[in-house]
């Protein structure tokens, strides 16, 4: 045990030494000197409080000192920032962050702390979390362990004490950076900045990693604490096949509690396996990286376009433009928060929008019959699809969206009267 020791002397003398002065006025003058048994031993005393042990090193050059939480280690991703106020668990388990490091803009995170209530998937797929200010304690009644904790038992590394307003800045001038985040004192800001150059994610097949293996049926709704419409489908049942590049659970949810029975297929199950279960309609779900690098979904999707309705959300959506001979492009910094004004051309109506992707797709690349339903009002890109001869319509971002707002949860209504249409002309 460490011993600590306090020394305390008094000396007393006369303010004035002048024979002249007719009053002395005495003063005590203290001295104090400490000790600890460090520093009778030798040994180095650490500081009470956590220090800089991590950094974030951006292929621009630019290094960041940080707190680590979470795992330790070294890990490479591509930089996002995000924007939303609220739901770090939900992004945390959003499949469609494979492969990134997630920015948050928000500077106090972690503060409701986690539960198994909100998870999006069956595990974190991050590469990492970049936080302002972790919060030290945790106050929500359904908080179960802290943030900290959460991220070291699935291995996900994160940091705080950066200055995350800085590298949201640095992001929006110059565009997506890939960063590689270390613990580890024996590499070299040179090494992790070789590391951050030489790794790409364009072009790579994320979505293989985060699909399911084997098909399986979904039978969960949105629970009636949370459920906040009160107009859904009930009676006739519609069978939907979801395509599963990444699938958020809350979409699940929300088809089945508008009355639809649910088949989720991995993302390499044949078109001709689904078109044999004769389903109602086919999902594409929403997924992580660049539509290109999957030409066997875009060719799965092809082979069902015409055959039943159809519904795609974000990589669904990007996948079917391609599908219909469109184009897509990667965005300077991708969209990514729970704040995201779209306006829906078809009525005038602005939705606020959560949305997570950085690629897009080219609206001048469409054939003629393909009408743009949605706009994004931040960037004016394409944000929803609609092609009613061929019987499908996307959206570019999540109408599910949990947490967030509910302006486009109709969405799944409109995909169960297309359902509905199409069975009464059959």
């Amino acid at each position: 045990m460490a011993t600590k020791a306090m020394y305390l002397s008094v000396t007393s003398q006369s303010l004035f030494s002048s024979t002249a002065t007719t009053k002395n006025v005495r003063v005590r003058s203290f001295t104090v000197r400490c000790s600890t048994g460090a520093a009778s031993t030798g040994a180095v005393a650490t500081a009470p409080w956590k220090v800089a042990d991590a950094r974030l090193v951006l292929e621009d050059g630019s290094v960041w000192k940080a707190k680590s939480f979470g795992a330790s280690g070294t890990q490479v991703g591509e930089v996002v920032f995000n924007t939303s106020l609220t739901g770090y668990q939900e992004i945390l388990t959003d499949p469609s962050y494979a492969g990134q490091f997630v920015l948050m803009t928000c500077p106090h995170i972690g503060n409701t702390g986690v539960n198994i209530d909100d998870e999006e998937s069956i595990k974190c797929f991050l590469a990492g979390l970049v936080i302002r200010s972790l919060s030290i304690s945790t106050s929500n009644y359904r908080s179960t362990e802290s943030l900290s904790d959460y991220l070291s038992k699935r291995n996900i590394m994160g940091i705080y004490d950066v200055d995350t307003r800085a590298i949201t800045r640095r992001l929006r001038e110059e565009g997506s950076l890939i960063g590689v985040l270390s613990t580890e004192n024996s590499k070299t800001d040179e090494e992790l900045l070789e590391m951050s150059r030489t790794w790409n994610i364009v072009g790579v097949d994320l979505i293989s990693s985060v699909s399911c293996k084997e098909p399986y049926e979904w039978v969960g709704k949105t629970g009636l604490d949370w459920e906040f419409n009160t107009s859904q489908i009930t009676g006739e049942a519609f069978h939907v096949v979801a395509y599963d590049f990444g699938i958020k659970h809350n979409i699940l949810r929300r088809l089945a509690s508008y009355g639809c029975k649910i088949t989720v297929v991995p993302s390499t199950w044949p078109a001709s396996e689904t078109l044999k279960m004769k389903p109602d309609g086919v999902l594409f779900s929403n997924g992580p990286g660049d539509p290109s690098a999957v030409p066997y979904a875009v060719e799965t999707v092809k082979e069902i376009i015409g055959q039943v309705p159809i519904f795609g959300i974000c990589m669904g959506h990007q996948l079917l433009g391609q599908a219909l001979g469109g184009k897509t492009y990667k965005m300077k910094f991708g969209h990514h928060g729970g704040n995201h004004p779209v306006r829906n051309l078809r009525n005038g109506s602005v939705e606020i929008s959560a949305q997570n992707h950085n690629y897009a797709v080219d609206p001048e690349s469409l054939p003629d019959g393909v009408e743009v339903t949605h706009v994004n009002l931040n960037d004016g890109s394409c944000a929803g699809l609609a092609f009613p001869q061929r019987k499908l319509m996307s959206l570019q971002y999540h109408p599910e969206a949990s947490p967030g707002p509910h302006d486009s949860d109709q969405v799944f209504d409109h995909f169960v009267e297309l359902m509905r249409k199409e069975k009464k002309s059959t």
